[in-house]
This record gives C-alpha cells, sequence and structure tokens, in this order.
C-alpha cells in the first residue's frame, strides 16, 4: 500500500444549503481538486432539485463535466430533513430549524457509508454555520476544515459574541450603543454595523441558536478557510490567527469567472447581454437583491419609484418570492410600462456576466459578501442596501472602510427621492468618479492576492502542506 504522504488528499464537503454558500463552496472544490484533492461534494436533495429544474440538462450529477476535464469531484445528495417540494423561502425558520436538529443524522449516515466503504478519507470540509462538524468530524477519525464565506471581520465579531456579551453591546434588553473598541484585531465598529443577528433584542430565534451553536464547535476546528483577501483584512486576521488556524484564500471564482462548468443558480438565467450590448459604456445601473433575504413590499415599491425618477437606465433581477412566494408581483401598478424604454426586469441572471459587462456602470445590491466580491472584481461601484445577516457588516467594509460605495439610504424607510439622488450620484460620471477610483483600488489587491506567489495561493498551499502533514499523526479511518 502507498504511504499516507504520497496518497491523495479526500475531503468530503458539505456546503450551508443556500445560493450564497454553494457557490463559493463549489468553486473551493474545484480549486481543490485541481490541486490533486480527490473531493466527494454533498448537496442536500432540496438545493439538487432546484438546480436540475433551472438547468435540466444536468442530470444528476452537477461535477459530469468538470470530472470530464480530469478532476476527481464526486457527487452525493442528502435530504435536509425535510420534503423536496417544501417552501424554504416562505417557512424559514421550519426550514433553520431542520437544519439545526435534522440534518446531521442524514449527514452522520452519508459519511458513515463513505467512510466505511473502506474509501480513504482525510477530512470533512464543512461550512462554519453548521453546528456538528466538529463532532462528526471526531467520530470518523477526521479533521475538520471550517469554510467560512464571508469576511473575517464578521467571522470574528461572532467569535468573540462572549466579549459583547459582557460588554453589553449584545443579548441586554438595553444594549449599549457606543462604539465598539475591544473585539481584538478591529479598531471600531458601531453597533449598527454589526450583522442583524447580534443587533437583535431577542435572541431566542432559530438562527441565534445556530450561530451560537456554530460558533462553539468554530472553536474545535483544525484549519478554518476564509473567502476573504489577506491585505484586506490585515489587523482581523492577525488577530484571529492567535486564536485559530485561519488563511484567507479569496476571492474563490469559478476559473472563467463569468462562465462555469458547474451548474450552481438555483434559477433559470435569463441572457441579457443583447440588451446590454446596445446600452452606452458604464450607463446602466444593474439592481439585485441576491438569492435569500426579502425586501419589504413598502421599501420595493419606493426603490421602483426612485428608479423611475431617476431617469437612468436599469437592469433588474427581481426573483418571484423577493418580498414573499405568495406576493409575486409586487411593483407598483404601471411602473414596468413607464420605465420600459431604459429597463430590463428578470426574474435571475448570470450576475458575474451582468457585472463584467462594459455597460454596467453600477450595483445597487444588498451586500452579500459574493456580491460584494465580483463587483470588485469588475471593477463596479456598489449602491448598498443591506437586508439581513452579514450584510451590514458588508456594508461598512464598502462604503467607511474602502469607500468604493455609497449608502443607498441612511435611515429607514428609504423614500423615492433619496433613491433617485443616491442612484443619479452612483451612475454620474463626475460625482460617482470617485468610487470607480476606489474599487479598482481595492481590485489591485484582488489580483494580488491571486497572482502567482500572491496571499491567497500561498495561504493556501501552506493549508495543504499542514493538512498533509496532520494526517499522517492523526489516526485515519480504514
Amino acid at each position: 500500500m502507498a504511504d499516507e504522504s504520497s496518497q491523495k488528499s479526500h475531503a468530503i464537503f458539505i456546503p450551508y444549503p443556500l445560493q450564497g454558500h454553494v457557490i463559493p463552496s463549489v468553486n473551493l472544490a474545484i480549486k481543490l481538486a485541481s490541486k490533486g484533492f480527490t473531493i466527494t461534494f454533498i448537496n442536500t436533495q432540496a438545493v439538487h432539485h432546484q438546480t436540475a429544474k433551472a438547468h435540466p440538462d444536468i442530470g444528476s450529477d452537477i461535477f459530469a463535466k468538470v470530472r470530464e476535464s480530469g478532476l476527481d469531484i464526486r457527487y452525493a445528495t442528502v435530504s435536509d430533513g425535510l420534503p423536496v417540494e417544501f417552501d424554504r423561502s416562505l417557512h424559514h425558520d421550519q426550514f433553520m430549524a431542520s437544519l439545526l436538529h435534522e440534518f446531521s443524522a442524514h449527514v452522520d449516515e452519508v459519511v458513515g457509508r463513505i467512510v466505511g466503504s473502506g474509501e480513504k478519507v482525510h477530512c470533512l470540509i464543512a461550512d462554519t454555520f453548521f453546528v456538528w462538524s466538529s463532532k462528526i468530524a471526531k467520530k470518523f477519525g477526521l479533521l475538520y476544515v471550517s469554510y467560512w464565506t464571508e469576511p473575517a471581520l464578521v467571522f470574528t465579531l461572532y467569535y468573540h459574541l462572549d466579549l459583547l456579551r459582557e460588554n453589553g453591546h449584545f443579548g441586554q434588553q438595553e444594549c449599549r450603543e457606543d462604539t465598539i473598541k475591544y473585539i481584538p484585531g478591529v479598531e471600531a465598529v458601531e453597533p449598527r454595523d454589526m450583522m442583524s443577528y447580534l443587533q437583535d433584542t431577542d435572541t431566542t430565534s432559530v438562527c441565534h441558536q445556530i450561530i451560537f451553536n456554530a460558533f462553539q464547535d468554530a472553536k474545535n476546528a483544525d484549519f478554518v478557510l476564509c473567502n476573504t483577501v489577506q491585505d484586506l483584512e490585515l489587523g482581523t486576521i492577525s488577530a484571529l490567527h492567535a486564536k485559530v488556524p485561519f488563511y484567507a484564500i479569496g476571492p474563490i471564482f469559478p476559473p472563467g469567472f463569468t462562465k462555469s462548468n458547474v451548474a450552481t443558480s438555483l434559477w433559470s438565467e435569463s441572457d441579457c447581454s443583447q440588451w446590454l450590448d446596445k446600452k452606452p459604456h458604464g450607463s446602466v445601473l444593474y439592481a439585485s437583491f441576491g438569492s435569500y433575504a426579502h425586501v419589504k413590499k413598502s421599501e420595493l415599491i419606493e426603490i421602483a419609484k426612485g428608479l423611475a425618477l431617476s431617469k437612468v437606465s436599469f437592469l433588474w433581477v427581481l426573483r418571484p418570492d423577493i418580498v414573499s412566494s405568495d406576493d409575486t408581483d409586487p411593483l407598483p401598478v404601471g411602473f414596468k410600462e413607464e420605465v420600459k424604454d431604459r429597463s430590463m426586469i428578470i426574474p435571475w441572471c448570470c450576475q458575474n456576466a451582468v457585472l463584467a459587462h462594459p455597460a454596467t456602470g453600477g450595483f445597487l445590491t444588498h451586500c452579500g459578501w459574493n456580491s460584494v466580491l465580483e463587483s470588485i472584481w469588475c471593477g463596479v461601484p456598489l449602491l448598498c442596501f443591506p437586508l439581513l445577516t452579514d450584510q451590514f457588516t458588508n456594508r461598512k467594509l464598502v462604503v467607511d472602510d474602502w469607500k468604493m460605495g455609497i449608502n443607498l439610504s441612511n435611515k429607514r424607510p428609504v423614500t423615492k427621492e433619496e433613491v433617485s439622488d443616491n442612484v443619479n450620484c452612483l451612475m454620474s460620471w463626475k460625482s460617482g468618479d470617485e468610487y470607480r477610483v476606489k474599487v479598482k483600488e481595492v481590485r489591485k489587491s484582488l489580483e494580488n492576492a491571486l497572482a502567482p506567489n500572491g496571499s491567497s495561493g500561498t495561504n493556501l498551499d501552506l493549508f495543504i502542506k499542514q493538512l498533509k502533514a496532520k494526517c499522517q499523526i492523526k489516526p485515519i479511518s480504514q
């Protein structure tokens, strides 16, 4: 038998079953496979079902094309504890509760089956938000690699929840509202810039239980891989390094950026290229609020009216469930007719292709981390409208720290006048120029990280080297 060090490292990879987590997980799986890993990638049956509905040609295996190119990525699906057709968007808390209480038994079974088949497996790579990863890894004698798909700043705020509690900034009926200056590696953060769950006074929800348990579990990780760039979050990452083996390996994009060989989109994508081709350079505002969070109907109506008022050309992705699965046409009466000459409104698209198109000059975004990284890569400044979870903290990085975007609104509820003014501020050649310059500067940091001998490649190679070294001393299941 070949000795341990000459074997291919085999990782079982389990992404969190949400679009924004599956995409960077697929991209990392491809990256690791291209470095010689064998990957067994496990999606939920529900994610696979929705992906297959959006891409009828993929059949039962999203990685079939990639395997043809010689990469060793196997694919399996597992139940998340709910029926495949269950509306996870409409019944969000029930979905999260199932991930908290039911999912681990299904994962345990499938990991046990792979390990029990005699297949040599070395590590479990799982999304940090799972609450059971270290326990399942330990049970089967695997190393646990925690994959964090958001910025290091968000990780460290969750990681130091105990400090936020002790200092009265979290978990009290009346939380302190002054600047937070005691998180290691973080100079200062305002309470309003913390993740939405840390701004809640009721901390008993299922999402809070997931966060509390997941970050206890993350303390047992052998490694943490983070989809960020070292230079952009140097202080935060250096401080985290003292507590956890934390590697910034981002941005993790698909090999072709605008065209992936793996279907990850949960909705069928409209082709916008012909419409964009007819528009002048930098003249189109792309608007999308991501794959997950919902917008209040009243705010969506004000945004629509603001876009109409702005007179700017726009391409707007409106998911059918953007307000709710049971309100599929939330736009104001007459809106589509009023803006039809300068707009395209679609349910979903290939975002990377739109952001990379020369006609796209600005991005009205919810500030999901994937969207932020993709926009930076394409040199497109941002108009920020955070809705949930890490998006408020991402907004702080974009607007306050890196100065490559502006807030759609500085207060809630948003008004159509403010929307129109800020859209025009971002899109105008004169006032928007400072943000275009800044976003290109930040892009340089991404380019440097991905260059040969750049920080992200170096960190990934270091992780692989240390993983292989650890595998020789940690018992591996037969």
